[in-house]
């Protein structure tokens, strides 16, 4: 998936600070802004970004180096001149999606972004708006919906609570038509249009929202985006949890879904859970199929999450047995469960809050793998997964 990161601004209101580097690589939080942004957005699947940046190309290009993530593509497209938040996306025009994100590389929302890009709602559109319900909408403009629908945009005489525009859409690549002269702002000529003609969705999310464009919200988010980025996360089982354990499954022919098993998953997503696989695959030292059969597949069920608007931040599997089979996976490790390995690199490689995480396997030894590593195990009685990890997470908060 693709997303545009608006990262062209000159940042004026913060005054010495972007005199010489733009605010999307100041570093907030112990790291460049857009190095965040990118690696926030990568855990839902984007993976193709598109910076549309002022004269700073090589500046952007200087920092990411050796920051984005594997498998993660990033380019630069440099304004010859300022075109606005609409148009500048005119000079990406030949690489854009037919679909794709947009968001201002300026402000930090953390919601499902899947909820937005995946949702069915009835109705044409062009544009989705993420909203942000907030207490008083007077310093950004008031968004009102009916249904799904904007009926409302950018209306400032208004003052108290209400919905604001989080600043993140999902675009489908014909918004380009609009864009009929420079400079051309998204919020001023391209979307009260659209609003008029009824072609603009929005939704409301309740996640942490900051913009760290005045002195004072910037240094605001200097903690808040650090403890924000820090996250409780499940672990779960597969075989038994996620799908139906009929011995050694490892291709989506085989691969049964547990009932509740997608729901569970976007529950946990919408509620900012940090969403980790760990699980014994025996079956590649016993020969019975390789390491690169385990990545398909898991590839595969998040490819079939991502329709469900849910997604799994990272698979981690074990291929040795301290006796099955003859080969190099053969052998004594530290990633089998009961041992914790598994667990214990989600907890090193993740800003995760062990404190408030959990397990869920269907095997004593999954509980015990948990107990190891300091976090909660539960024991999944095969039933619901939904209604289990619905149960887990409420009874802790």
């Amino acid at each position: 998936m693709q997303a545009v990161i608006l990262a062209g601004g000159k940042g004026t209101r913060l005054g010495e600070l972007t005199r010489h580097t733009p605010k999307p690589l100041l570093r907030v939080g112990g790291a460049p802004f857009i190095v965040s942004l990118i690696a926030e957005l990568s855990r839902f699947g984007f993976d193709d970004f598109i910076l549309l940046v002022g004269p700073f190309k090589d500046k952007f290009k200087d920092v990411l180096a050796g920051n984005v993530p594997v498998g993660v593509q990033v380019s630069c497209v440099p304004e010859p001149e300022p075109a606005g938040t609409g148009g500048a996306l005119r000079y990406a025009g030949d690489r854009l999606a037919r679909r794709f994100l947009m968001l201002n590389g300026d402000s930090f929302f953390d919601f499902n972004y899947l909820d937005l890009t995946q949702r069915r709602l009835p109705g044409d559109w062009v544009a989705r708006i993420a909203l942000r319900r907030i207490e008083d909408t007077g310093r950004y403009g008031a968004v009102t919906l009916e249904g799904h629908t904007v009926t409302e945009f950018g209306e400032k005489s208004r003052s108290g609570a209400g919905m604001i525009n989080g600043g993140i859409y999902w675009l489908k690549r014909e918004i380009l038509d609009r864009i009929t002269a420079l400079p051309c702002s998204m919020e001023i000529d391209l979307l009260p249009p659209l609003v008029a003609e009824s072609l603009v969705q929005g939704k409301s999310y309740d996640g942490n929202f900051i913009d760290i464009g005045t002195p004072e919200d910037f240094e605001r988010s200097q903690g808040l985006l650090k403890n924000w980025r820090r996250r409780p996360a499940a672990f779960l089982d597969r075989d038994g949890v996620l799908n139906r354990d009929t011995g050694y499954v490892h291709c989506p022919e085989e691969f049964d879904w547990m009932p509740g098993a997608k729901r569970a998953v976007r529950y946990l997503n919408d509620r900012g859970y940090l969403v980790f696989v760990v699980t014994n695959q025996a079956g590649i030292a016993r020969g019975y199929y390789r390491p690169d059969d385990v990545f398909s597949l898991h590839g595969w069920v998040n490819k079939t999450l991502k329709k469900s608007g849910a997604h799994i931040d990272r698979f981690y599997f074990c291929p040795h047995h301290p006796e099955a089979g003859d080969g190099e996976y053969t052998r004594v490790c530290d990633c089998r469960k009961p041992a914790p390995g598994m667990i214990l690199a989600g907890l090193d490689e993740w800003p995760v809050d062990p404190a408030a995480s959990f397990l869920i396997g269907d095997n004593q030894t999954d509980v015990e793998a948990a107990g190891r590593a300091g976090i909660r195990g539960n024991l999944f009685d095969g039933n619901n997964l939904y209604f289990a990890v619905r149960d887990i997470v409420e009874s802790a908060s």
